[in-house]
């Protein structure tokens, strides 16, 4: 039986994206919010981890791949991971593909294509919808350093300085000069209009 877990922040939505999954074959579903997303992946050991690119807080822990334990538990664990996209969101799918994620599932598609992809990305492949290809294409070029994009992933949720700093195990003058940096090359006023362009160009 190949053991998925699905990581969303809102509990209908993973219940939902469970029942599917659990009336279309031989799956036993586990799932969780990004809280407590690492101690179910180590536990569970998943065959295939699904997670939606619009679902508040993923943002900030693709940007922070191979950054910290509990990303990499979820990230760079021997589980591939299935990404849920929108064709017009190209920069979140670039920001999986930096996060080495295995399978692209087009959320407009049908429940059938989330299925096929599960068994697919269970199996060793890779599965891109063909929906979403042209986006990677369209993507604008990414002027941010990985670091620079965690913080300002982080920034855009909510964070504040100091809880960046932990997070991310920084000083809080390095996020300060962080968040400058990303100011700067995105061309914008203050930090609140880079994490509007940002926004905007699918970047967080």
């Amino acid at each position: 039986m190949t053991k998925v877990l699905v990581l969303h922040n809102v509990s209908l939505v993973r219940s939902a994206l469970a029942a599917l999954l659990r009336s279309e074959g031989p799956f036993e579903v586990t799932t969780a919010g990004w809280r407590s997303a690492a101690r179910q992946a180590e536990s569970l050991r998943p065959d295939v981890t699904v997670v939606d690119l619009d679902c508040p807080g993923t943002t900030a822990v693709l940007a922070d791949h191979g950054r910290s334990a509990a990303d990499r538990q979820v990230l760079s664990s021997p589980s591939p991971v299935l990404v849920l996209a929108s064709a017009g969101a190209p920069g979140s799918l670039h920001r999986a593909f930096r996060a080495e994620a295995r399978g692209y599932v087009d959320k407009d598609g049908s429940p059938g294509r989330l299925v096929r992809a599960v068994r697919r990305v269970a199996a060793g492949e890779r599965f891109i919808d063909a929906s979403l290809a042209s986006a990677f294409m369209e993507a604008d070029p990414l002027p941010l350093s990985p670091r620079e994009l965690s913080v300002l992933a982080r920034a855009a949720e909510g964070d504040s300085i100091a809880e960046i700093a932990r997070a991310l195990h920084l000083a809080s003058g390095t996020v300060r000069n962080y968040m400058a940096a990303a100011t700067r090359k995105t061309g914008a006023r203050n930090l609140i209009d880079a994490i509007r362009i940002s926004r905007g160009a699918g970047w967080v």
